[in-house]
């Protein structure tokens, strides 16, 4: 999703704080806020109405959804609440409501500040693998920062600022292709599901080493050994032939698996291109 860039103080634009600038929304925060959108998609995008005349209040949405994002950057996921956030605004809790409807809408924001701007759009002459290897790499970086951001589960297609802005990018990037645009559309699904489930795979594997007390690769290494114990090699002989090659023993490096994925993946569209 290509990214215009954004000009401050325009309905719909990020504040200083990256998110659209909806302090003073109406009463019930959770209610669409025209053409049947939904509240927290109309206050992402800027399109919900001030309940009143006077000065902003000093409380917005773009505060509001940062500290949550700190809350969480901090503490984790689960200790996100109103309460939570309130406390680190040093509000009232209730004061929140007049701004976000329910905890769900405020993780929603959360997730479209967290994966944050889109990547540069395309350059001129940059192929299509380039451009998308580079946005995949943005995305991974995205679920580093905040690894919180690939635990809230999808409730949509692509809809809020952020979203849209990174969709538009990588369509910009398959552009220049013969693909169909529904194709395209299967491409980006294709590569930002692997982002996401190769993100997901290493957030488990990192909370079961840190449970375990022992260091990455003594981890690593136990797995082998519990294997080789278990398993008769009659009846497992490719896994023995896998065990016997020491695979646990050497030290990958932290991105070794997500270059392997990706450039398979790449190699896979870049067949349907040229077909």
């Amino acid at each position: 999703m290509a990214d215009a860039e954004p000009q401050p103080g325009g309905a719909g634009q990020p504040d200083a704080g990256g998110q659209p600038d909806a302090g003073g929304l109406p009463g019930a925060a959770g209610q669409p806020g025209g053409a049947g959108l939904p509240g927290g998609v109309a206050a992402a995008w800027g399109v919900r109405e001030r309940p009143h005349k006077g000065p902003r209040p000093a409380l917005s949405l773009s505060r509001i959804v940062a500290a949550a994002v700190l809350v969480a950057d901090a503490e984790g996921l689960d200790a996100v609440s109103m309460g939570r956030v309130g406390a680190e605004l040093g509000t009232a809790p209730m004061s929140l409501y007049r701004h976000v409807s329910s905890k769900e809408e405020l993780l929603t924001l959360m997730v479209d500040t967290a994966w944050g701007e889109a990547p540069e759009p395309p350059a001129s002459g940059e192929g299509w693998r380039a451009g998308l290897s580079r946005w995949a790499w943005a995305l991974r970086a995205g679920a580093r920062r905040h690894p919180w951001v690939i635990r809230i589960p999808l409730n949509s297609l692509p809809i809020m600022p952020n979203e849209v802005a990174w969709f538009e990018n990588a369509l910009a990037c398959l552009a220049d292709t013969e693909l169909t645009e529904a194709r395209k559309a299967s491409v980006i699904m294709l590569l930002a599901g692997y982002v996401r489930n190769l993100a997901t795979t290493e957030a488990d594997i990192a909370a079961a080493i840190r449970a375990s007390g022992l260091a990455p690769m003594e981890w690593m290494a136990a797995y082998p050994r519990m294997l080789a114990e278990l398993t008769d090699p009659r009846r497992f002989p490719a896994l023995a032939k896998f065990l016997a090659a020491g695979v646990f023993e050497i030290e990958d490096g932290p991105d070794d698996e997500f270059i392997f994925g990706l450039d398979r993946i790449l190699d896979g569209v870049e067949v349907l291109v040229r077909r």
